[in-house]
């Protein structure tokens, strides 16, 4: 496609001629609140993004180094009942969901504060980078609501035990024990953050985007299956890849590239 990306007045998408989408929130409050209109237009924005054919890889950012998003919108929340809760966080639910099963590498840019939904947001995406003053926390349980929805990911990523302690203290940790905890991969300094983004983004965009979309789709269904099912699966995929071309181009380049 060589339309140009579709905007919403709470998601500004940029796309590279490399194939580099970046999804910026923007008008959601210094740091980056997810209320329901900024939910909606991000999740929008993703749909639309999903459907082009020139996208091989997405960074997902906040507006400004003083968040990657600061939790969900309290003031929204405060006037919530059981029935619009369910369709508040179902909302939120469908964000996570749109960014963790978006079919191509994505990337969270993690600058400043990462708290409650903001964290849930990160946790969806493949790969995270942060700045080493970036801060991490779900402070849910301080204001009288569980942390749910895509928190449940945090005990296979980092453990029950760690997960434990964040979720019932609700207490915030430093980027260095967030990348001791695996909680992000790459920590880099905060002048240094925009370049660490762009160097491992056009480092995926570079590769084939078939075997990027067949690795992930591998990645999301190991999660669910059983080991031998998923070493089936993966032998399919492995016959399936020679089938779109990528290995003979890739594979000659490496070899010319070794004479």
């Amino acid at each position: 496609m060589s339309s140009s990306p579709q905007q919403f007045p709470h998601a500004h998408v940029e796309l590279d001629e490399c194939g580099v989408a970046t999804l910026t929130i923007t008008e959601a409050k210094s740091v980056n609140i997810l209320s329901t209109p900024v939910i909606q237009d991000l999740t929008v924005a993703l749909a639309a993004l999903r459907a082009r054919d020139d996208v091989r890889v997405l960074v997902l950012r906040g507006t400004g180094d003083k968040a990657f998003v600061g939790g969900a919108d309290i003031h929204e929340m405060a006037g919530l009942d059981p029935d619009s809760g369910r369709r508040f966080i179902s909302r939120l639910r469908e964000l996570c969901d749109a960014v963790r099963d978006f079919p191509l590498p994505v990337i969270a840019r993690l600058a400043g504060y990462c708290l409650g939904g903001g964290l849930e947001l990160a946790l969806a995406c493949d790969l995270r980078i942060g700045s080493e003053d970036s801060r991490y926390g779900m402070p849910e349980v301080k204001v009288g609501i569980p942390s749910v929805i895509h928190a449940a990911l945090l005990p296979r990523l980092i453990g029950l035990s760690r997960s434990t302690w964040l979720l019932l203290t609700g207490e915030n940790i430093d980027a260095a024990t967030a990348r001791e905890w695996g909680l992000v991969q790459q920590l880099v300094p905060a002048d240094g953050l925009d370049t660490a983004v762009a160097t491992t983004a056009h480092g995926l965009a570079a590769l084939g985007p078939s075997v990027m979309r067949q690795q992930k789709e591998l990645l999301r269904s190991w999660e669910e299956r059983p080991l031998t099912e998923s070493v089936d699966a993966s032998v399919d995929a492995f016959g399936t890849a020679f089938a779109t071309g990528e290995p003979c181009r890739y594979m000659a380049s490496f070899i010319n590239r070794s004479r």
